[in-house]
């Protein structure tokens, strides 16, 4: 799957193109839709092509794949679709992003787009049909309604919003007919943009027979479809399957590894890392291939976060490292800053163009000696050393054997173990290590040891 041997780049789109809050057009009725008009205001805004120039960028990273998170016509926020079949007009077109996805493919880099099927928005052209005709409505058993309620937003009808949000019409993922409209959303997007895999919003809210069916579908719709499912807590294993999604986003070791370098306490990721990955039998997720991120569009920027910028690098190295499918957020290869107090437009800026420097280059690095590691791709994991503020982990693949190496304290260390070689290939920098008298390693440093055979 070429997913497990990619680094993945995520970009919030409504953001990075400076588009408006606020959806200025008038959500499109049932009877326009179906006719095949489009909205009066699409069209009016390309910015979405920006992408093409962020290409460069995006290969000196050595990314594989562009994860998008929400591109289609809705309300304010992308998660409130109005329209799976529409680029949001706010930043562009159809034949604007099927550019990008070819721009993006031509460079080697895959396609990932938000699929956000648990709920959409007020302005949704089927919920605005029942809103509309209510009981007449052919759509109305879409959506979980009580004609009988009425709303926070006085529809005269009560509807079930996502966790209490109103703006947030939750779809009824149950009806065969909303289950083929979305399929044949996504055959499009296939067809449109010939994209690689979606990223499903909330999957832990997503029914399992839905999930099921969804896997089935996109197994048919080509090779190697890539399917990664948002979930925060519980048993990953529920969502995650030869019969659902591939892979989820691993919230339990984003919070473990932001944790331990502020608490200087190395033990807590590793204690988690050896829960998931761990030989023994008991182990949750072994041979499985996590989405592993530092940040992302919905919390803190990891450089706001760190109490020691020195731990900036040692971060992505110990994100790169793990067992997992690495994520990028757009800035944060910078080191962009930014707090979730405040308030998520400040979590999804406009940039002008990208920016370099040591800690994109050092990102760069982690992202090329892991598309070039079989052990970091694929590998088992162990600890093989641990402190409070130093660790070492191996994985190991096919023959290969690459340790993760991190110091998070200003002072050296001599790390004494059998290494079992006596000299390895730091992937990082392209130096040779010699374990003789122990790994000595430098403050605040880290290196992938690719050790001899």
């Amino acid at each position: 799957m070429w997913a497990y041997e990619s680094v993945f780049y995520q970009i919030y789109p409504l953001g990075f193109c400076g588009a408006p809050f606020e959806n200025p057009g008038a959500p499109i009725t049932a009877e326009d839709r179906n006719s095949g008009k489009k909205p009066e205001h699409s069209g009016e805004n390309h910015s979405i092509l920006k992408v093409i120039d962020w290409i460069d960028h995006l290969k000196s990273m050595n990314i594989g794949a562009v994860y998008f998170s929400p591109l289609f016509e809705s309300d304010t926020h992308g998660y409130n679709t109005r329209d799976y079949t529409l680029i949001d007009s706010r930043i562009g077109t159809n034949e604007d992003f099927a550019k990008v996805s070819k721009a993006l493919h031509d460079a080697g880099i895959k396609v990932v787009l938000d699929g956000v099927f648990n709920h959409v928005g007020r302005g949704f052209w089927a919920f605005e049909d029942v809103r509309r005709y209510r009981w007449d409505s052919i759509y109305k058993d879409w959506f979980h309604i009580n004609f009988d309620g009425n709303s926070n937003y006085n529809d005269g009808l009560w509807y079930e919003g996502w966790e209490g949000n109103y703006d947030l019409v939750k779809l009824n993922l149950y009806n065969d007919n909303v289950v083929n409209h979305i399929f044949g959303c996504i055959k499009g997007w296939v067809d449109e943009f010939d994209i690689d895999g979606i990223r499903l919003d909330v999957a832990y809210c997503l029914p399992p027979e839905f999930l099921a069916r969804l896997r089935s579908y996109t197994n048919g719709l080509k090779d190697d479809f890539f399917l990664v499912g948002e979930c925060l807590h519980g048993d990953y294993n529920r969502w995650m399957g030869d019969d659902k999604c591939h892979s989820v986003t691993n919230y339990e070791c984003y919070k473990g590894l932001y944790s331990s370098f502020n608490s200087m306490n190395l033990f807590e990721i590793c204690h988690s890392l050896q829960r998931q990955f761990g030989s023994e039998n008991w182990c949750l997720y072994r041979g499985r291939h996590l989405l592993s991120f530092v940040d992302n569009h919905d919390v803190t920027r990891v450089a706001s976060i760190l109490s020691n910028e020195n731990h900036l690098p040692l971060i992505y190295s110990l994100a790169f490292g793990m067992p997992g499918i690495p994520c990028v957020y757009y800035g944060s290869e910078w080191g962009e800053r930014a707090d979730k107090s405040m308030g998520d437009p400040a979590l999804r800026p406009c940039f002008d163009a990208p920016q370099e420097n040591a800690l994109t280059e050092h990102i760069a690095k982690l992202a090329e000696a892991k598309k070039s590691s079989r052990a970091l791709c694929y590998g088992d994991f162990r600890n093989v050393v641990l402190t409070n503020r130093q660790c070492i982990i191996e994985r190991k693949a096919d023959g290969e054997r690459v340790l993760v190496c991190i110091n998070a304290d200003e002072n050296e260390y001599v790390a004494h173990f059998d290494a079992g070689c006596g000299t390895a290939d730091d992937l990082i920098s392209g130096a040779k290590i010699d374990f003789g008298g122990g790994l000595r390693m430098p403050g605040y440093s880290s290196m992938f040891l690719k050790m001899e055979r």
